[in-house]
């Protein structure tokens, strides 16, 4: 079984998120694609960041009935800061018998030689690229074990979301429904 992994902060999951995981489980020979839930990334501020479990919750309500999705909170009980490395080389033996993709926009593989023990997840793993704004050219682009994705491009991003909640916005339209909900109703991003 082909299962991606698709890590990110989800502070918050919107439709952006979705839209690219719907499009590589439909569009790629993967089986399933697993929502990583990562509680810090060791290269991004921790300042904006909600606690780990309304992240989590939030995932779970986006994917709701969604059996090609998962959430994972795996993460969450190893070592901070979490490591990519760790978590697959974890993975990879707890399910034998799937074999994980991992999933990232063409922005994260520009930097992807910063990553702890990088050149092991390339030896070890394969890598699905998605396109994102302004970044089309990295390093690894003809690697063996690294390959582009089609996906449409997708300009939201987590910042746009809670730099607009914050300045009153309404953008609804932007996140799945449960998941604007739960925002509402915590008052998350407004200060």
């Amino acid at each position: 079984m082909k299962t991606g992994l698709f890590f990110g902060s989800y502070n918050p999951i919107h439709i952006g998120h979705l839209a690219i995981a719907n499009y590589i489980v439909e569009f790629t020979d993967l089986d399933d694609l697993w929502f990583v839930v990562s509680p810090q990334n060791p290269l991004k501020s921790r300042s904006t960041l909600l606690a780990d479990h309304h992240r989590l919750e939030m995932v779970e309500k986006a994917i709701d009935n969604d059996d090609r999705f998962k959430v994972s909170n795996i993460e969450f009980g190893m070592p901070k800061p979490s490591y990519t490395i760790d978590t697959l080389t974890y993975l990879a033996e707890k399910y034998p018998t799937r074999e994980f993709y991992l999933i990232m926009g063409s922005d994260n593989i520009q930097s992807f030689h910063k990553w702890k023990n990088y050149q092991q997840i390339l030896d070890s793993f394969k890598i699905l690229v998605y396109p994102r704004p302004n970044c089309h050219e990295y390093d690894l682009k003809n690697h063996p074990s690294v390959t582009e994705v089609n996906a449409p491009n997708i300009e939201i991003s987590s910042t746009f979301i809670r730099q607009s909640i914050k300045e009153g916005k309404n953008i609804r339209h932007f996140l799945p429904a449960a998941t604007f909900d739960y925002i509402d109703k915590m008052n998350f991003y407004k200060k």
